[in-house]
């Protein structure tokens, strides 16, 4: 199908989405999660293509992670939209209503955005949750996924579409761009007179290609820079722990730790256990004089660009700094403003992190690893907003909606 039809078709079909019911929304979508099992062998023969293509033109380790499903993976993804049917539905919130002077009544009721492009690499499973959020939110969405996912996309998406059918539901409320020709995302990053909003899920290429190119307007997603800052007060063994599961639990995803700061006053002490923890998972650690001076064998120089690097691989870089403001200050100016965690046992620089740090999710104490939308109870999320305009950190269902203003009158005029 051309992109003008995908297009046409998908406007056409959110005037029957927003329209439908919570009950026939859920009743849908667990119609959908139980088609995906149903059906995962098929799904995985098609992921099984697209993985060995992925090995055959050499794609990183982590990347051939992100691409790969097996019956574990799809029957998460069939859980995820079972959960997303147990939320509460946004839509028709009322919010806000005031009686004016004049005895109008004004408030403000939560609607879908509309149609809802989303452009991503590598993560077939992406493909389920979205069409999840935003059918559940009453939006459509049109999925351009990259080349390397193409089979377990067309996969999943038939799949989708037959269980909607079979709902009496319109399938174009999801549709899937197969054309891989770089000129089709262009132009579909152009079809500002059928989509309402874009989201680029992937590398900063790929949203850096987004932003220049749109004419949609785009939320900006995904990479993720993310910091861990060992404070002086922090208890050592917490912060080794946070460290090795933020950076090793899984690699190519953006919520993992990229970078280490950490406080003169604790280098000694900590850093030693932290580099023998994270070495047991083979990780190659760039630090800076100071860092190397103390694990001189264990740690090869950083440049300034590596402060500045998602790696998504076995590599973190490590910082030195003698205050929190200059971490903060660090942390600032190399951070992708996704999430960031301090380790501490004072409570006022945990409180000055979380006032002074510019990021989506800053976290004291914890993992990095958990900017997640089914961690922070959304059932899963669309992406993860690094900007501040509409939306920021994990996307869940209101994310995906806006508001218009109800009115109420008894003839007055003006």
């Amino acid at each position: 199908m051309e992109l003008k039809e995908i297009g046409k078709a998908a406007v056409a079909a959110r005037y029957k989405i927003e329209n439908l019911n919570t009950n026939e929304k859920n009743n849908a979508l667990i119609k959908v999660a139980e088609a995906l099992v149903e059906n995962s062998s098929d799904i995985i023969s098609a992921n099984e293509i697209d993985m060995e293509n992925g090995r055959n033109g050499g794609m990183t380790a982590a990347i051939l992670d992100r691409l790969k499903l097996d019956e574990s993976r799809i029957r998460n993804m069939a859980e995820g939209l079972k959960k997303v049917a147990l939320l509460e539905d946004p839509v028709g919130e009322v919010m806000d209503m005031s009686k004016r002077p004049n005895g109008m009544v004004i408030g403000k009721r939560r609607v879908p955005l509309g149609v809802v492009g989303i452009i991503y690499e590598a993560r077939p499973n992406v493909t389920s949750d979205a069409f999840g959020l935003c059918f559940k939110s009453g939006n459509v969405v049109i999925l351009k996924g990259g080349s390397d996912a193409i089979n377990s996309n067309k996969a999943i998406v038939k799949v989708i579409r037959e269980a909607l059918c079979k709902c009496g539901i319109t399938p174009d409320c999801i549709s899937l761009i197969e054309s891989t020709d770089r000129a089709v995302t262009v132009e579909f990053m152009k079809m500002n007179e059928y989509i309402d909003l874009l989201i680029p899920r992937g590398s900063a290429g790929l949203i850096k290609a987004t932003l220049d190119n749109s004419t949609i307007p785009v939320i900006e997603t995904g990479t993720g820079n993310c910091h861990i800052f060992v404070d002086k007060s922090a208890d050592v063994n917490m912060a080794v722990n946070i460290v090795v599961n933020a950076k090793t639990q899984r690699i190519g995803v953006c919520n993992a730790c990229e970078s280490l700061v950490v406080h003169r006053d604790i280098l000694k002490e900590f850093l030693p256990e932290a580099v023998k923890a994270l070495k047991e998972y083979n990780v190659e650690i760039r630090g800076d004089k100071e860092a190397m001076e103390v694990c001189m064998e264990d740690i090869i120089p950083a440049s300034e660009e590596d402060f500045y690097t998602e790696y998504l691989d076995y590599i973190i870089s490590v910082k030195t700094v003698g205050s929190i403001d200059e971490a903060i200050e660090h942390i600032n100016k190399h951070n992708t403003k996704h999430s960031e965690a301090i380790v501490t046992e004072d409570y006022n620089n945990a409180n000055k992190f979380l006032d002074k740090i510019d990021a989506a999710c800053v976290y004291v104490n914890a993992s990095t690893r958990f900017t997640d939308g089914e961690e922070f109870g959304f059932g899963a999320e669309i992406g993860i907003s690094t900007q501040k305009l509409h939306a920021r950190g994990p996307m869940g269902l209101k994310e995906l909606t806006t508001y218009k203003y109800i009115i109420y009158g008894s003839g007055q005029i003006r």
